[in-house]
């Protein structure tokens, strides 16, 4: 039998191997883990404002600023794209697909925690947001900002992780760089 080889010195990679051969690093799962903490959260909240606090639908004023509502988005953000049709019915939800799954490689390959969560909690506000697409047709929006009779577009926990998510990212790319300086 040939002797076992020399053990890896790049300590970051476990040894846990996936299909193919794939190697997972711990930050992998922490990142999955937001992403699936994101899609729960995201679905309770929405079943119970559907189930609900918006049986009938009507506008619930909680401060001076925010207001409960019920807004169905057949579009992407802010409402763009809001034709209906095959673009939100076919093209949106495999859109949707494909950047979760290439967010996924992204995730596989990131080394560091802030990056990981910034990224899953992309990924968990994508899935939480296509499940509505495909159950509903449209994405349900709720939490209704506002300012001086100016009013935010409606949205939800889902878009919120996405939000927080991309400034994670950003933040993370911007103090890597610090680091590598």
């Amino acid at each position: 039998m040939a002797p076992d080889p020399a053990p890896d010195s790049n300590r970051d990679v476990p040894k846990n191997n996936g299909p193919a051969g794939m190697t997972f690093r711990p930050v992998f799962f922490k990142g999955l883990a937001v992403a699936a903490a994101v899609i729960i959260l995201d679905q309770i909240s929405k079943w119970w404002i559907l189930g609900f606090v918006m049986q009938p639908p009507r506008v619930i004023e909680l401060t001076p600023f925010f207001n409960l509502v019920l807004g169905w988005n057949r579009g992407i953000s802010f409402g763009l794209l809001d034709s209906g049709g095959w673009l939100s019915a076919w093209f949106l939800p495999l859109a949707v697909v494909a950047i979760s799954a290439a967010l996924t490689v992204w995730l596989y390959r990131v080394r560091h925690l802030r990056a990981a969560v910034g990224i899953g909690l992309i990924i968990g506000g994508a899935m939480g947001n296509l499940i509505d697409r495909l159950q509903f047709g449209a994405v349900a929006d709720f939490l209704d900002f506002y300012a001086w009779g100016y009013h935010w577009p409606a949205f939800n926990l889902a878009d919120s992780a996405i939000t927080v998510g991309a400034v994670v990212l950003v933040l993370d790319a911007l103090f890597e760089k610090e680091k590598k300086s």
